[in-house]
């Protein structure tokens, strides 16, 4: 009896490990009805929800200066706030790519007051991010902010947010243009 006992236990452990061990396999994400990326640069990390559920949780890289909010072009940091897909790029010289809204009327605003750039370039922004299109790219404020591919070990980029090329694949094929992003520390 006893005997009988530890088999079906055993058996039972292994069952569940199985079934446990495929609920772990990375299979194609499907495309999101209401998709939202948050990346959380603390830890970094990028998670996939769509609605409420979240999908997945991918490790990133930032910035090679990650600490604080972007400020200027050059600076190597991430830039925090809301932002949206503007573009998927299949053509990127970092694998697949999707560009950031990047600077936000919030960063022009700071960049107004602070002279980084005028008051043409600062309407041309908020004219662009209520349209939803691509807010000017080459200002003092930086611009050309990505998730991209090429790797996710160290902080390496210019401000952009890395995975591997296969993760940014996975997500470059789940998600559209117009997708909200948000960025905290």
């Amino acid at each position: 009896m006893k005997t009988l006992l530890v088999i079906l236990i055993a058996t039972l452990l292994f069952l569940t490990g199985l079934l446990w061990s495929f609920g772990q396999n990375d299979e194609t994400l499907q495309k999101m009805k209401n998709p939202l990326i948050v990346i959380k640069k603390k830890e970094r990390t990028l998670e996939l929800f769509d609605g409420r559920r979240r999908v997945k949780t991918y490790k990133i890289a930032l910035g090679f200066a990650p600490e604080g909010d972007k400020q200027r072009e050059g600076d190597g940091k991430t830039p925090e706030g809301e932002f949206y897909i503007f573009t998927k790029n299949d053509k990127s010289q970092f694998y697949l790519s999707l560009g950031l809204s990047y600077p936000n009327v919030k960063d022009a605003t700071r960049g107004l007051q602070d002279e980084l750039i005028s008051q043409a370039e600062y309407d041309s922004i908020v004219k662009a991010i209520s349209e939803k299109k691509i807010p000017l790219q080459n200002t003092k404020l930086g611009g050309e902010i990505y998730i991209h591919g090429d790797g996710s070990e160290s902080d390496w980029t210019k401000g952009c947010i890395a995975l591997t090329n296969e993760e940014i694949k996975e997500l470059f094929d789940a998600i559209r243009v117009g997708t909200t992003v948000r960025i905290e520390v």
